[in-house]
Parts: structure tokens; C-alpha cells; sequence
């Protein structure tokens, strides 16, 4: 079963056109994920190195994707979690930064702190040696997949949301979790959503498994629903039902919709969504795993090329 990884490129609705290229996208981060692996990497270096991949292409809501806030700049957020010992690190609103989930990971490994935002993130980025890139780099005039699929300009009126997040379990059962946002269309500068909060936009115990989530970052914070499905894991249920129960509490109680991807120590997975769509991706025991729609469930042999 081990090692696997599982990996999302958000939730929402996407024309068809889009929905194939997101598609691609996910499979080509899940196998990049899968490859740390088997080199006998960590799971926390497959989550980054796969959530790194979709934070480089511009499809997605997250890195050189990232959708704008009302004054028409980028702030993105992110998150990393180690499911042994518990450490996590994250960003809120940082700007210039090409692969926040990066800069989490330093946040994790360089300080004693779990989350810097805005300023003090980037002065750390400075320190660690990470290079600033301009914002107009981070920004693309088509929509991110998963966002609604209406008309982009550089300054958009209207979309949805889509984060990516990535979890993963390699061969020694160590879980892992990473997502990474641009966050929501239009925000209010300063907004910070779901994706840096443990427990909300992630989380990993290597007791119980590991959550990414993806959504509106109001309603998942509301329910904690990394957490939450963890919480539904310990009390005995399957990666798939804890999922599922948590994305219909969500749902009923706040009336939010989302999606996650989720993985226990031996391996069984699940990508599960309450919205229209949901591009996600998994690799395990050589098979490469995908699909965007409900009940849509395609595979591949990983080595066949792409």
C-alpha cells in the first residue's frame, strides 16, 4: 500500500476545455509527489515537491495562478504539517514569494514559531535566501481552474475559490500534509482564509492520517474541517466516510462546500468533494489515480508517459 500520494487542485466549477488541462496538471504533481517516494524521500518532501509543481502553473489558484484582491494584488497563504512529531509551519498574505509552501516548510524547519505573515514572512524569506520575484510574475489574465470560469482581466470582478493541497504517506507510515492558496477572489487586503490554520487547511498525525482541504475558507474554518475529518477517523471510520461525514456536516451546518484529499498511515486514501468539481490526483503502488467529476474515477499505469 505505501507509499502513496494524493494531491487536489481545488474545488468550484470549471468549463470542460479547463477541467482537461486541471486534469493533466494534478496527474503531473501527483507523479512528481510519487517520484520523491520512491527515491525514498519523506512524505513531507512529496507533499512539497508535488504542491510546489502546482504552485508553478499558472492554472491554479495558488503561486503565479493566484486570483487578486480588491485592490488588485496577490497575498497568498500556505501550510505544512509533519504528522510524526506534530511541527507545522505556514504563511498568511505574503506577496512576492513564487512557492509560499516553500517558504512554510523554512518556517517549520528554521523557526520555533508555526505561522508568520505579510512583512515579517517576507523579511524571513530574505534571511533564509529565498529570491522575491515581482508581483506582476503571480499574476495571469485567465482564470485558475476550478474558479468559476468566467471572464479574467487584470483587475476581475467575480470568481470561486481553488486551492491546491497535497498528503502523503511514505514507506516508513509518516503522513504529511501541504496546501497552498491565493485565497479568495476580491478579498478584502489582509483576508486570510482556511489554508494556514492547522486544523482547517490541513493536518497530519501519524496516529490517525492526514487532511488537505480546499473551499471557502469561512465556512471551513467554522468547522475545523481538516480536524474534524481526523476526529471522525479516530472514532473508527474510513478516510472516504470520515471525509464525506465531515464535507455533510459542512454543508448542513454552515452551508459550505468543499473538497479534500485524505490518507491514513497504511495507505488507504480518499479525494472526496461536496461542490460541483474537483481535480485531484493520486499515485500509489504504481497506479496513477485522477478525475474532476463526481463519481469519475480514471487510472493509469505511472509509467506511462504523459
Amino acid at each position: 500500500m505505501l507509499p502513496v500520494v494524493v494531491v487536489h487542485g481545488g474545488a468550484g466549477h470549471c468549463p470542460k476545455e479547463m477541467s482537461e488541462s486541471a486534469k493533466k496538471g494534478v496527474c503531473a504533481a501527483a507523479r512528481a509527489g510519487y517520484e520523491v517516494l520512491r527515491g525514498g524521500g519523506s512524505s513531507m518532501d512529496a507533499v512539497v515537491e508535488a504542491v510546489t509543481q502546482l504552485e508553478n502553473n499558472s492554472l491554479f489558484n495558488a503561486g503565479c495562478g493566484s486570483v487578486l484582491n480588491i485592490k488588485g494584488d496577490v497575498e497568498m497563504d500556505a501550510l505544512v504539517m509533519d504528522g510524526q512529531t506534530l511541527a507545522s509551519g505556514a504563511v498568511a498574505a505574503v506577496r512576492n514569494i513564487a512557492n509560499p509552501v516553500q517558504l512554510s516548510r523554512l518556517v517549520m524547519d528554521k523557526t520555533s514559531h508555526v505561522c508568520l505573515t505579510a512583512g515579517g514572512a517576507q523579511q524571513f524569506a530574505e534571511s533564509m535566501g529565498v529570491p522575491l520575484v515581482q508581483q506582476e510574475s503571480l499574476i495571469t489574465l485567465r482564470p485558475p481552474a476550478c474558479a468559476g470560469g468566467r471572464t479574467w482581466h487584470p483587475r476581475p470582478t467575480q470568481g470561486k475559490m481553488g486551492t491546491v493541497g497535497a498528503v502523503a504517506v511514505d514507506v516508513h507510515g509518516n503522513v504529511a500534509s501541504a496546501t497552498s492558496t491565493g485565497g479568495i477572489l476580491n478579498k478584502m487586503e489582509g483576508r486570510v482564509g482556511d489554508t494556514p490554520c492547522v486544523g482547517c487547511g490541513g493536518y497530519a498525525d501519524n496516529r490517525v492520517g492526514a487532511v488537505s482541504t480546499t473551499g471557502y475558507g469561512e465556512a471551513i474554518m467554522k468547522v475545523t474541517l481538516a480536524r474534524l475529518i481526523l476526529f471522525h477517523m479516530e472514532q473508527g471510520q474510513s478516510a472516504e466516510a470520515a471525509s464525506d461525514s465531515a464535507l455533510a456536516y459542512m454543508k448542513s451546518r454552515v452551508e459550505g462546500l468543499g473538497g479534500v484529499v485524505t490518507v491514513d498511515p497504511q495507505g488507504h486514501w480518499a479525494a472526496r468533494f461536496s461542490s460541483t468539481q474537483m481535480c485531484w490526483a493520486a499515485a500509489q503502488e504504481d497506479v496513477l489515480h485522477y478525475g474532476v467529476y463526481a463519481g469519475e474515477h480514471l487510472t493509469e499505469n505511472i509509467t506511462t508517459p504523459q
